[in-house]
């Protein structure tokens, strides 16, 4: 595992021949709408509109206490929805106590301390009960769901499920990742890919870094603005198949990478979206 600011599973990657990439045309950023905490279930699947990004689509979002899949913890979430402009229709966002020491590493990237999430965060559990029943729902309504360097949230979720005693979602679909379609589409594109940088780059506005709302807002108007930039048209069903095959190429690449460095003992598994 890298330090706590390198996003895990090979996102921060340089590798590759150098080419000259095209700087994407600016979008539209529209500031989001006023939204109440609705139930994102009353979205329904006729209201969904085709092609990959569309809309209505699926944010999601995770803030933790680490980078380990297996062991971290949640600390707030949020799963929210937006239109085919990019203005958000529904959000919901969630503070939860882990139920352990959140590191301070952890707090000086999310802002949120130990002490906060305890006085103000609701139990870890009812938190993760509810995330996935409202990923559940959208997934449900044929509703695509956007999460940028979807492993990590979706694995993540996955054991925090695990550990207290809620049904997991084993099978995400549709996803899309916009980290993966970037790369996949701009492959040469040289410099980090951090979504603080892709959005940067594709003209969409991130502000609060490293808050879930702002991080699953600004993922999914990236998500949009990709789709735009190269005319995407297949379904979000076909995208989603496509991504398994583009992560794991994306992974073995990474790995010959490593190889070639020296980097021997680096573990990259291209499994996605979820580990």
């Amino acid at each position: 595992m890298g330090a706590w600011d390198e996003l895990p599973l090979w996102d921060d990657d340089t590798w590759g021949e150098p080419a000259p990439a095209a700087v994407a045309p600016s979008i539209a950023d529209p500031a989001p709408a006023a939204v109440a905490s609705a139930a994102v279930a009353e979205i329904t699947a006729e209201s969904v509109a085709p092609g990959p990004c569309a809309g209505p689509l699926g944010v999601f979002d995770l803030e933790t206490t680490g980078i380990d899949v297996r062991s971290d913890r949640i600390v707030s979430a949020h799963v929210g929805v937006l239109d085919a402009s990019g203005v958000v229709i529904d959000a919901r966002t969630w503070l939860a106590d882990p139920g352990v020491e959140i590191p301070a590493g952890a707090t000086a990237v999310h802002g949120i301390t130990t002490q906060r999430a305890r006085a103000e965060g609701r139990a870890a559990a009812e938190v993760v009960a509810e995330v996935t029943a409202s990923l559940r729902d959208l997934f449900a309504a044929g509703i695509p769901v956007v999460a940028y360097n979807a492993p990590f949230d979706f694995s993540l979720l996955k054991y925090e499920s695990l550990r207290h005693g809620v049904v997991p979602i084993d099978a995400p679909s549709p996803v899309i990742d916009p980290l993966v379609v970037d790369k996949t589409y701009d492959r040469y594109r040289r410099g980090k890919r951090t979504l603080e940088v892709v959005a940067a780059h594709y003209s969409v506005t991130l502000e609060g870094a490293h808050d879930a709302a702002a991080d699953a807002i600004a993922a999914g108007r990236v998500a949009q603005a990709i789709a735009a930039r190269f005319d995407l048209d297949v379904s979000a069903d076909d995208l989603h198949t496509q991504q398994i095959a583009w992560a794991r190429a994306q992974a073995e690449s990474l790995s010959e990478y490593f190889v070639r460095i020296g980097r021997l003992d680096a573990d990259v598994d291209g499994s996605w979206p979820i580990r």
